[in-house]
Parts: structure tokens; sequence; C-alpha cells
């Protein structure tokens, strides 16, 4: 297969590591960023012979580049659970120009595959669990906008085959954990006690707090609320995977560890690891209203016609970021 492909918003914390993946195995790729999140930031990939990167804002339009044969459709507005409230309207009308003036450009070009970077959150209303990716569209809509659009930019997709013929493939990622997120330049600052949180991820800014010595630790909410920690490694190998697969041609995909964790439970492990010889303690602050309970998916689908299945275990990822922050 003709191995040239897009990836949009290349420089973020998941397109960061889906760059590396695809260039380690073969690709040349064409990443596209515009710096929004994080501000300037330099990536593993950035120096690689098969990677160029254009700078540009895709809500505006689609830069003038070379044509290639797939596209990673990542590039969107996104931060931690502040961001669902501070941007709502934001972060829809935003996303929706950026994933409307990407399938634009992929039909023009009559690509062969467009992969999109959907979201866990469009489960944000489902009961059933673990959740089947077909739930998707039997389910009561998300109730955040961020869901929403996430949910929209499936619909692109499916409109987009259903018009023109272009193929696509779903990605829907859960709770991504690793290397290489950095601080929001457009995330408000919250404290949580006597130290800022950093909202986009909930392990980090654990480890940051006990790092940083507070005593006891707040926790955001009860600490009951359950997610998936999937490695960035994981998840980007699994994106490469059904971009590779005549299989996944037209199919959604929860790639996602199957092992469910309580926020409590991560914040346990974390202070083991920093604080061994403290007992744990800890207080619980003022939940987010989109803070969703309950998130564990059906990983089964993936397994059963890619073969793919996570490796790496919440244990390994959070020394991997206790490493990198140290």
């Amino acid at each position: 297969m003709s191995k040239t492909i897009t990836v949009t918003g290349s420089q973020g914390f998941i397109g960061s590591y889906l760059c590396l993946e695809l260039l380690n195995h073969g690709w040349e790729v064409l990443g596209i960023d515009n710096f929004s999140k994080y501000g300037k930031v330099s990536r593993p990939h950035d120096s690689h012979p098969s990677f160029t990167l254009v700078e540009h804002d895709l809500s505006q339009s689609f830069p003038k580049v070379a044509k290639t044969d797939y596209m990673v459709a990542g590039a969107a507005m996104i931060g931690g659970i502040s961001y669902f409230h501070k941007y709502a309207y934001d972060l829809i009308s935003h996303n929706e120009r950026i994933i409307a003036n990407t399938f634009d450009q992929a039909v023009h070009d009559k690509m062969r595959r467009v992969v999109v970077l959907s979201s866990s959150m469009v489960y944000e209303s489902t009961r059933t669990f673990p959740t089947r990716e077909e739930l998707a569209t039997h389910i009561p809509p998300p109730l955040s906008t961020y869901g929403f659009q996430k949910l929209s930019t499936e619909y692109f997709a499916k409109g987009a085959w259903e018009q023109y013929k272009l193929p696509y493939t779903i990605i829907r990622p859960f709770n991504c954990v690793g290397v290489g997120e950095e601080k929001s330049i457009k995330e408000e600052a919250i404290t949580s006690g006597n130290i800022e949180l950093m909202m986009s991820h909930v392990l980090p800014d654990l480890v940051n707090k006990v790092m940083k010595g507070q005593e006891p630790l707040h926790i955001l909410g009860s600490g009951k609320q359950v997610r998936c920690y999937t490695n960035g490694k994981d998840i980007a190998r699994g994106i490469r995977i059904a971009l590779e697969s005549n299989a996944a041609i037209n199919e959604d995909f929860n790639i996602s560890v199957s092992t469910p964790t309580t926020v409590l439970e991560l914040a346990n492990m974390v202070w083991d690891r920093l604080n061994p010889e403290k007992p744990f303690s800890y207080v619980c602050d003022t939940p987010y209203k989109y803070d969703v309970a309950y998130r564990v998916p059906d990983v089964s689908k993936a397994y059963k016609l890619l073969g793919f299945k996570a490796r790496i275990s919440l244990e390994e990822s959070i020394d991997e970021v206790i490493e990198y922050m140290v």
C-alpha cells in the first residue's frame, strides 16, 4: 500500500505518539498543527527525515500542501474537564469548522481513507458497560458540546462515504496517559487545595500534586469515577493497525485497555510510588458537571477484527509519567 499520510493535530498529545508510530513503520507523514493548545512545542518526531510540518489553523481553511493518500483527522480544540464548561460554544463551533475543512479536502483529493479520532465521550450517556461500539448510535446523545461534536465527526465520515464513497475508520481512544502532555495555554487556572490543577489529564495532575507535597491529596469529585487508562503508545499502535487493515474499512473501534480503575485507586498508586513511607490521605473537591462517573469499553471488536490488544500496564504508565515529570 502507498504510505503517505496527513496527520492533523500532529503536535498534540495523541498526535505526537501517532506520528512517531507511523514514521517508525515506514510512513511518510505530513503534519498539520497550529500549536493552539500548548504553544510552540518540540516533539520527538520533528527531526525525522520522513516528517514534514505545516503550521496552519484548520478552522480557517485547509493549507495548500502535497496530496497524500490517507488522512488522520485528529486536530481539534481540546482540553480537560474545565474546558468543557469554559469553552462550551467554541468546542462545537471551532471543531465543526476544522472537521468540515478536513473532509472537504479529503473528498477533493479522493483519499483512500480517512481515520477519524473520535472520543470515548460519545458514550457519555450510556448506562451499558462494558460499552460496545454499536451503542454510540443507540443511546441518548452526549450532554457536553465536546462529546456531541465528537459524535458529529463520525457522521462526517459516514456522510462522506454515503455520498462520495470515501472510506473511513472511526477510532475512539479511552483516557490516554503518557508523556508529552504539557500545560494548556487556554486552560483556566483552578486550584486544588494549594496547588493549581493540571486539568487536561488526571494522572499528571496527581503526580504533580504528590511531588509538590500536597497532603492530604485533593481528588476531584468522590474518586469513584471509573476509567480505563491507556498508554499513548498503545493508542498509536491501535490506530496504525486499523489504518493498515482492510478489515477496519468503514468500521469503528474502541482502542483501550479493558481494566477499569477508579480515580481513587490511581491516586493511591501514585502516592505509593512517591510517598511509600506515608499513609495515603485525601480529601474530595467539588466535581464538574460533565465528569462522567463510569467509562469502560468493550474491546473485543478491535481484537477480533484487528488482532489489537493493549500491552502497557497502568503501573508502567505511572512510572513513565513520574520519570518524565521529575
